[in-house]
Parts: C-alpha cells; sequence; structure tokens
C-alpha cells in the first residue's frame, strides 16, 4: 500500500524558503500565536460569613437554642449545630418538626427576633477567625473580586462585618433580607455574583457547612470548604467541596492552588 508522503526540504535550505519552493503552506500546522493568548476567566470568591469568616457558629446556637426555649421548645445543642448556615425560617421548619412543636407565622417571627436579640448580647465575644482579615486583604490588594452572602440578616451580620474590617462601600455584602430564598439554594451567591459583575461559573464559594456546598453545585460554582464551623472534611466533600482546608488562613497559604494568583 503507497502513502503519500510530503516532501522533505533539504536540512540546509530554511524551512520557510524551501516551502515555498515546493509549494507547501504550513501554516495550519502553526497556529497563529494570538491563539494561545487568550485571557483566562478571573476567579471571584463569594463567601459564606458565620464560621467561615468569623468565629460565630456556636453563638448562634446557643441564641437559637434560647430563641426556642422562650417557645418552651426544648432541643440539644448538637441538633441545632447541624442546621446552623441553612435559611432561619427552614432551619426553624426543620428544627419544631423534629420537636414535633407546630409553627406558625406568628411564632415564627417571635423567635427570629428573640434568636436576633440573643446573638446580638454575644457578638462582643466574636472575633475574625485566624486568617480572615489577612485572606481578605491579600484579595483586595491582588484586585481578586469577593463579596460575601450569608444566610443571616443584616440586623445580626452587621456587627461582625464591623469586626472583620468589611468596607460596605466597596465590598458587596449579600444578606438574608435581599434575597427570596437562603441555602442551601443558590440565590445568596447567585446574587453576589452578579453583584460583582462575574460569571456564577467563574466564581469559588467559600462555606463551612454542607448548606453552602449544596448552593454552590446548585449555582453551578466551585466549593471550597473550611472547617472551623465544625462540620467534617468528609461531610464537606460529599456535599460538594473540591478542596478542604482548615480555616482561612490555612487557604491562604494555598490561594495559588485555587485560582487566587495575582
Amino acid at each position: 500500500m503507497s502513502v503519500n508522503k510530503l516532501p522533505v526540504p533539504p536540512s540546509h535550505i530554511p524551512v520557510p524558503v524551501a516551502s515555498a519552493r515546493l509549494g507547501i503552506d504550513w501554516t495550519h500546522l502553526h497556529p497563529h500565536p494570538s491563539l494561545h493568548m487568550r485571557t483566562s476567566p478571573q476567579t471571584a470568591f463569594l463567601f459564606d460569613l458565620d464560621g467561615t469568616l468569623v468565629d460565630s457558629v456556636y453563638q448562634h446556637v446557643l441564641a437559637w437554642q434560647e430563641a426556642l426555649e422562650s417557645e418552651g421548645i426544648v432541643l440539644s445543642v448538637w441538633r441545632i449545630h447541624r442546621r446552623i448556615g441553612m435559611s432561619g425560617g427552614l432551619m426553624m421548619n426543620v428544627l419544631l418538626r423534629e420537636s414535633g412543636s407546630a409553627i406558625d407565622d406568628a411564632r415564627a417571627e417571635r423567635m427570629r427576633k428573640a434568636h436576633a436579640a440573643a446573638y446580638n448580647r454575644r457578638s462582643a465575644q466574636i472575633r475574625p477567625l485566624p486568617g480572615a482579615r489577612e485572606l481578605v486583604a491579600y484579595l483586595t490588594e491582588a484586585q481578586i473580586p469577593w463579596a460575601i452572602a450569608t444566610s443571616g440578616r443584616m440586623e445580626t451580620a452587621g456587627a461582625v462585618l464591623e469586626s472583620l474590617g468589611v468596607n460596605l462601600a466597596r465590598v458587596p455584602v449579600v444578606t438574608r433580607d435581599q434575597v427570596k430564598y437562603a441555602k442551601p439554594d443558590p440565590d445568596l451567591f447567585l446574587a453576589a455574583a452578579d453583584r460583582l459583575g462575574v460569571a456564577i461559573g467563574t466564581a469559588t464559594v467559600v462555606g463551612d457547612a454542607v448548606w453552602d456546598m449544596l448552593a454552590s453545585r446548585r449555582a453551578r460554582a466551585l466549593g471550597i470548604g473550611l472547617l472551623s464551623g465544625g462540620y467534617s472534611q468528609d461531610e464537606l466533600e460529599r456535599a460538594g467541596a473540591y478542596r478542604v482546608f482548615e480555616d482561612p488562613a490555612d487557604l491562604l497559604k494555598h490561594i495559588d492552588e485555587v485560582g487566587g494568583r495575582r
């Protein structure tokens, strides 16, 4: 069987010259350099707040316990902890269902206000997690877009945002008040990406709870889990996290591995 072969130019003749003499067009084998210089979309980071940037998960747990007990509902603290991070309204529905108690709009509103009051009394105890300030300062300096998306309302988020040093005039902060549904629905992260002006597919969600990871999957964003809220690495990975770090400080050490390069 014969095989057609392209003629080989003599070694002493430069390839471009030989190609011209032989009538061969090699350009299809060597694409224009501009084709290799396409700009990749920049990564953006969408952060949960409680348990991700600030050490406030257990204050929320105790505040919810107090709110539930104000309505005569007694639940173990661990049960409450397992629901922290989801929408407050959904969380009340789940906890009341587990306790066998009925709920109506008036009761739900009383509990929401009781939780906010109990949490705000504890807010002076809340500190940023290790490396949180340094992480967001790095992203700001590197001009990497970032935003905060929390299932909490501004009435409870305001004080801890101040402790983190967030400039609300420059950093988008999306709270439960601003969307129809909170986590595990994707609305918060979709709204945060929209506020940044980035496509959700180029964003990475950073959170401490399985509810963050589930919401990130539903939004079609990548998810990074942190252990600083009490969930295990296995739980976060099963919920969709592709990487898991201890806390913001650990994430900052590896930020170049997850798209956070200057």
